[in-house]
């Protein structure tokens, strides 16, 4: 598996997995192309976008960006591998290099917004695995029953380390 930069070229097969992941609203999906369309962007500022491919496909993503008037705070925007494709690493990947660039950046703290419902839970679990930790949550956000919970992971970096 290779990590890189997405491109252009990348949206069209990442926007055919996002539409094929089952806890994705249509909603969902077209607010996640926007926001991996505006990464690769030429001269993209407020998103980077990174995929995970193999000798056949790609198999992943993750879009991120600065929080907009924080200090070295980031948001993770979107993170999907294929359905087909689950279980082999790729989103621990995709998390890892992103988390690599980040303290490249003297990042301080990745921040993730995601839903508590129950199809929600596998998603949570994922990244309980990689380390964030849930600091909030509020009831009924997107919807009654539909919590935002929001998940944090707080990075070593070089100037950070004693």
């Amino acid at each position: 598996m290779e990590i890189r930069e997405a491109r252009a070229a990348d949206v069209e097969p990442l926007a055919l997995i996002l539409a094929r992941i089952e806890s994705f609203t249509k909603d969902e999906v077209v607010c996640a192309r926007e926001v991996l369309e505006a990464a690769v962007a030429a001269n993209a500022v407020d998103y980077q976008a990174l995929v995970a491919t193999d000798s056949r496909a790609l198999l992943g993503y993750v879009c991120f960006g600065p929080t907009p008037m924080t200090e070295s705070t980031f948001d993770l925007y979107w993170i999907a591998s294929a359905p087909n494709e689950r279980g082999r690493g790729i989103g621990s990947a995709l998390l890892s290099a992103m988390e690599s660039r980040l303290c490249q950046r003297q990042a301080r703290i990745v921040r993730v917004e995601t839903s508590a419902t129950e199809a929600y839970g596998p998603t949570r679990g994922f990244y309980e695995r990689n380390n964030y930790r849930e600091e909030a949550r509020i009831a009924d956000f997107y919807r009654p029953g539909d919590d935002l919970v929001i998940l944090t992971k707080r990075l070593e970096t070089a100037s950070s380390s004693p």
